[in-house]
């Protein structure tokens, strides 16, 4: 009776201490994730809003179920932000930013769930977050921001039905699928490489469960309300899709996919930990119960090289990966002396820590404008030039309208080229009274030109044969400049700003053949 006592008590402490060190473990993956965020909120407000985050102020303010770019689920979460912060470019960027520490978050747990302990937790969350998309769009308000959140959060869900076995894990993974389809249209990619990856694996048999059937009711519900808009605008994203698709192509855009994943997509110092996972998933006999989530990257890598996708398209199906070479380098360390385990384990740790922190330097808005880090990060990433030159292309538009004569002002539009051009117009020039500006860009092409229709137009972004087909006349009145004399590449070689009068046909026939896409 005293022995058995004794073990209860043992028994008791065990399940106690194994608690503790799980709720240890969760609360260091939680600060990971917190860091992360932090790091995006403290540097987000570096620059200036983003050209592609122009153009979402744009269609945050006109709510619609669909839109040519993109499903409505990232304006959606745009208009919340400008509700709770107003016109902040820091509030602005506050979702995207706590996307980023849930994709740490749920990495970890997706190790977790795989049979990982701390290091594997800690190391996978850790090396999902520097990877070079996943770091950039944590302090960018886009698509891919949430993307990432929704095919990582999938993934969690099916390491949690292969774990434990509970069926009812299918309606997570629907819900994040349908989420994903409404964000951004690369989710059907990893829709498909899933079904595949379970037909693949012993879990074809849920094709006999009512949960997995309940899962892809969510899904298509969630998506429904996207489908029925691009049905009643004839499917228009697809037109965007070809147009950008070929436009793509003819940039070479599409070219080094594979090799591209190995540099530029998944941080070089986590190749290790990738490797690793392909070498757990594939190779070795406890992978073959996790090989469903192998399946699932191979036939998404796959499908995006048939479609000629580019290479970060990708991006959200390494942290899955990950986290499986993470568990796998833990169990394998564990073989080893300790002196070694803890030489091994550090020194992955450094590389992480100096490749996270070189790709911060590349990829997070922190180098002062115009030094040559700045240089070199923007010519890595090619995006922080669109970041800087919006508040002043207002303005100058502003002043265009002002020198105008009276006559002129009281039926003036904008007319931009591109959707962030527009987008700079309808958020800064609020403030100097500006009209609307019109674009026949994308979703701008679907909201018209204006009840009346401007006589006189202040034309930006446009080179000048292209407005003499349009204008009968048409006179340079300002050039765009910005204090740091960067070029931005939205409207590079086009920094000229005309005055423009007489179209040379109907504003309705006009507008009828102006559509195009970008």
């Amino acid at each position: 009776m005293k022995k058995s006592v004794l073990t209860g008590e043992a028994l008791a402490h065990d399940s106690s201490h194994s608690r503790r060190i799980l709720s240890s473990d969760t609360a260091a993956l939680w600060l990971l994730g917190l860091a992360f965020t932090g790091l995006h909120l403290v540097v987000g407000a570096r620059y200036g809003f983003h050209r592609d985050e122009l153009l979402t102020y744009s269609n945050a303010v006109d709510l619609e179920w669909g839109y040519v770019l993109y499903p409505p689920v990232t304006p959606f979460l745009a208009r919340i932000e400008l509700a709770l912060f107003g016109t902040s470019l820091i509030g602005f960027r506050f979702f995207p930013a706590i996307a980023s520490g849930l994709v740490t978050v749920l990495t970890g747990l997706t190790a977790r769930a795989m049979g990982g302990g701390r290091q594997a937790i800690l190391m996978s969350a850790f090396a999902a977050s520097i990877g070079g998309p996943i770091f950039f769009t944590g302090s960018f308000m886009s698509y891919m921001s949430f993307d990432l959140l929704w095919w990582v959060t999938a993934a969690w869900c099916v390491a949690q039905l292969i774990e434990n076995g509970d069926a009812r894990w299918w309606l997570g993974v629907g819900a994040a699928i349908g989420l994903g389809l409404m964000t951004k249209y690369t989710m059907a990619f990893f829709a498909v490489a899933l079904l595949g990856a379970m037909l693949l694996t012993p879990n074809r048999r849920y094709l006999r469960s009512a949960w997995f059937w309940f899962g892809v009711a969510v899904a298509l519900l969630l998506c429904a309300p996207n489908l029925w808009w691009q049905y009643q605008h004839h499917f228009i994203s697809l037109a965007w899709m070809r147009s950008i698709h070929a436009r793509d192509m003819g940039m070479g855009r599409a070219d080094h996919f594979l090799l591209n994943q190995l540099w530029k997509v998944c941080a070089v110092v986590a190749l290790p930990l990738l490797f690793a996972g392909f070498w757990f998933l594939f190779a070795r006999p406890e992978g073959r119960r996790w090989r469903m989530i192998g399946w699932m990257y191979v036939l998404t890598l796959a499908g995006l090289m048939a479609a000629r996708g580019r290479d970060y398209y990708l991006a959200p199906a390494y942290p899955m990966v990950l986290a499986a070479g993470a568990v796998w380098g833990e169990k394998w360390l564990r073989s080893l002396p300790a002196q070694r385990q803890m030489r091994i384990l550090g020194g992955m740790w450094r590389a992480l820590v100096i490749g996270g922190l070189s790709m911060a330097a590349l990829m997070v808005p922190v180098a002062p404008v115009n030094s040559a880090w700045w240089r070199m990060a923007d010519a890595v990433n090619e995006q922080f030039n669109m970041e800087i030159g919006w508040p002043e292309l207002a303005a100058t538009v502003a002043q265009v309208r002002d020198s105008l004569p009276a006559a002129d002002r009281a039926a003036v539009g904008v007319l931009a080229s591109d959707e962030g051009e527009a987008g700079a117009v309808n958020l800064y020039g609020r403030a100097y009274g500006l009209p609307r500006a019109i674009s026949g860009m994308n979703s701008n092409w679907l909201r018209g030109y204006g009840d009346p229709p401007p006589q006189t137009v202040i034309a930006v972004g446009f080179k000048p044969d292209d407005l003499s087909r349009i204008f009968a006349s048409c006179q340079v009145a300002a050039r765009l400049r910005n204090p740091y004399g960067v070029v931005n590449y939205t409207f590079r070689d086009r920094e000229q700003v005309y005055v423009c009068r007489n179209i040379r046909s109907s504003w309705p026939e006009f507008w009828n053949h102006f559509q195009y896409y970008g």
